[in-house]
């Protein structure tokens, strides 16, 4: 324990869990937490900020605009919102009521996750498509754009599509699906980088709008996150979650956002404005994001991470009862995490039993839990500090001697 949190009485966890939301997200720079500290320091136009943001992002993305928001999940209400309510403010102000409009989200089946509820918040009726027969063991196949194209009607407001890499079908198969209808394509890529070029990758394909998370990987502040894409999607986002308590006359709009001609009027603050930003957010996640596209910063990121790595399964490779490997990590690509399968008739519990030991003992350790059916425990390096490896080590031998 230390600091702020000691003060507070809340023990401090070692996470080998990774950039996981329940386990408070990654570590950010000092240099991202100094720029959050300097920007609380003083008072903004938060458009002209979003403004800012908005080319500086464009820039990098290859995206036509972008904002920051409060995380990826709430790029996707913001899009989906977008999506639906377009420019016109007497839409943005009946969400979520989509009586009468483009309410439908067109999805495969084999994309639905705990997230697109967020899609759902902003009054989106989800158009599941497709049998994942491949995940099943039925069959070999999944989802086929045909299907896409098929699902899509006069009331498909957008089409979903959640990325990673064994999706299908493949996203540019989908564009072109869907912008045959005229419909957009909203990405989900919340913790699709790195690589860095994923910055760009789904743009290039030709997605309107993508959303980011600004707390995994990139090193921002945990409530933070990316929506890019056209600009006309994002000037409706930014409308539904920027506060409009002034006067039409008060109102100015950066170029880079929109032109104030384009709308008759303010909307209420709309359905996006609990997931508002902070100047502090904003600042930190621009800071955060300079620095992950410094390709000296990844690395050094990738040597510090791999020798901790290197350092974890050095100490935990002879404890009794397991089996330990190294093996790639699928979302930090160069960088391995430790993977160990736990022989529970000689251990005398289960992998499930150890990850809650771990976890409930002192220090609190948190482990990769996706794998326990296997009898299969991780840790990864991301967010553990030097010593943190031998305090996993020392606890493992304490349970399982």
């Amino acid at each position: 324990m230390s600091g702020i949190y000691e003060q507070l009485g809340i023990r401090t966890i070692i996470n080998a869990k990774g950039v996981s939301t329940r386990v408070s997200g990654g570590i950010m720079s000092p240099e991202v937490a100094d720029a959050m500290r300097d920007a609380s320091r003083h008072c903004v136009d938060m458009w002209e900020l979003q403004g800012r943001a908005s080319e500086i992002i464009a820039d990098l993305t290859g995206a036509e605009a972008g904002i920051v928001t409060s995380g990826a999940a709430a790029g996707l209400l913001l899009g989906t919102a977008a999506c639906i309510a377009g420019l016109d403010p007497a839409k943005m102000n009946r969400l979520p009521d989509t009586a009468g409009m483009k309410d439908e989200v067109v999805m495969a089946r084999s994309h639905r996750n705990f997230y697109d509820h967020a899609v759902r918040t902003a009054g989106a009726k989800l158009v599941e498509v497709g049998i994942p027969d491949r995940f099943s063991g039925a069959g070999v196949r999944d989802t086929e754009a045909w299907e896409i194209a098929a699902a899509i009607t006069e009331k498909t407001a957008a089409v979903h599509y959640l990325a990673h890499p064994n999706s299908l079908p493949p996203l540019d198969q989908v564009v072109k699906a869907a912008h045959a209808a005229g419909v957009p394509v909203l990405v989900d890529a919340a913790s699709q980088l790195p690589p860095v070029e994923n910055l760009r990758h789904f743009i290039d394909q030709g997605a309107d709008l993508v959303t980011y998370s600004g707390g995994k990987a990139i090193g921002g502040p945990q409530s933070s996150g990316i929506l890019c894409g056209r600009r006309d999607l994002i000037a409706s986002a930014a409308l539904q979650c920027l506060d409009h308590d002034m006067f039409f006359e008060q109102w100015n709009p950066p170029a880079s956002l929109m032109e104030k001609s384009v709308i008759p009027g303010l909307p209420q603050h709309g359905i996006g404005r609990p997931c508002k930003a902070g100047k502090e957010e904003i600042i930190g996640l621009l800071t955060a994001l300079r620095l992950f596209v410094a390709d000296d910063t990844q690395a050094r990121q990738q040597m510090v991470r791999t020798a901790l790595v290197q350092d974890l399964y050095d100490a935990l490779k002879e404890t009794p009862h397991v089996e330990c490997r190294l093996e790639p990590d699928g979302y930090r690509p160069g960088i391995p995490i430790v993977r160990l399968t736990l022989d529970e008739t000689a251990a005398g519990k289960t992998a499930f039993q150890l990850i809650l030991e771990l976890q409930n003992g002192d220090p609190s350790i948190h482990a990769d839990n996706s794998r326990i059916d296997d009898a299969q425990i991780g840790f990864s390096s991301i967010c553990l500090e030097p010593g943190h490896p031998k305090a996993i080590a020392t606890r493992m031998r304490t349970l399982l001697k």
